[in-house]
């Protein structure tokens, strides 16, 4: 067995994977790799943590990495001039950070003269905040509200208890503990269904065209992750990866991080357009040349089309006894 094993290693690829962010939605990659599904379709993948989505997208196009979980909004202002960028799978195509204010701001109005934290102006986060206040009637500019770049969630988190800042926008899994703490959630993602792109699958053309066996391979592994989490059985299993990964000693926090994969990961993940069409609109502002891209130049579907119509997602579902 072990000589098995040697030559299995030996044989699998070698990929790595950046993601920008840390929130629950990045289960799907943690559990991949932790529960054997990268290695069992033959990928031995290194998980690169990436600060920022324009950083991780800049990362792509050099070909220093050939994966990023999470391309979100970045891939529009890294396709201008060129459409090298695919995605390949959207695990959820609306919003899902909340939106949440310090104690003493009582309503949307509130916010005028204000400032909001971000993580990079023009990353996938400023996008979703941008998208919240025009979905409460505010405009940064006419209201006077002062985005900031901040960093990422946990460094937000710390400035709005501080009081360094007035607003984020941030995972459920952290929102539901600020408003134990007298902070209120303006924006409600559980309330609303605006298309955005939270995590998605991206690569380029160039690596889909050289390897097309790995991608695929990695969004099996990804899938079959997919459906480990949304089996009910395996929810102690999914929230201590949770409580470990993101540092949680509570478990409710944790658990909310938990319902929110339920509610939100798609499960059969096509590339959406919707929200990245909501994001194009709103990019634009801070990069004209955005409107110059084709929104569907950026999809490739045959991946998971393939996945679908072959059966093979459904008998994820079926052998893990999610209905």
């Amino acid at each position: 067995w072990g000589h098995l094993a040697v030559l299995a290693s030996a044989a699998a690829t070698k990929v790595v994977i950046g993601y920008p962010t840390i929130n629950p939605r990045i289960s799907p990659l943690w559990i991949a790799q932790e529960r054997g599904y990268f290695s069992k379709y033959g990928v031995e993948p290194t998980l690169v943590f990436v600060r920022s989505t324009p950083l991780l997208m800049a990362s792509l196009k050099s070909g220093g990495i050939p994966f990023a979980y999470g391309g979100g909004g970045g891939i529009l202002n890294a396709s201008v001039g060129e459409s090298d960028l695919k995605i390949l799978a959207t695990f959820t195509g609306k919003m899902t950070n909340s939106l949440v204010v310090r104690p003493g701001i009582k309503t949307a109005k509130d916010l005028r003269g204000k400032v909001l934290g971000v993580q990079s102006i023009g990353g996938t986060n400023w996008l979703g905040a941008m998208l919240w206040l025009e979905h409460l009637e505010l405009d940064p500019h006419r209201d006077n509200i002062l985005i900031q770049a901040i960093g990422d969630q946990t460094v937000r988190v710390q400035a709005l208890e501080a009081g360094k800042i007035d607003a984020a926008a941030v995972d459920t899994v952290f929102s539901k503990r600020l408003e134990e703490h007298g902070f209120r959630v303006l924006g409600d993602p559980r309330q609303s269904t605006i298309p955005f792109v939270g995590v998605d699958i991206v690569s380029t053309k160039t690596y889909i065209a050289a390897e097309p066996a790995t991608v695929e391979n990695v969004i099996k592994a990804l899938l079959e992750s997919l459906a480990f989490i949304l089996t009910p059985k395996n929810r102690a299993a999914v929230l201590e990866i949770i409580m470990r990964r993101l540092r949680i000693a509570d478990p409710g926090p944790a658990d909310e991080g938990y319902q929110d994969l339920l509610r939100n990961m798609s499960r059969k993940p096509y590339p959406a357009d919707g929200g990245l069409r909501n994001l194009q609109r709103l990019t634009k502002s801070q990069n004209p040349r955005v409107a110059e891209v084709k929104v569907e130049d950026l999809i490739d579907s045959r991946f998971i089309r393939k996945l679908d119509e072959s059966g093979f997602i459904d008998r994820l579902y079926s052998a893990s006894g999610s209905q």
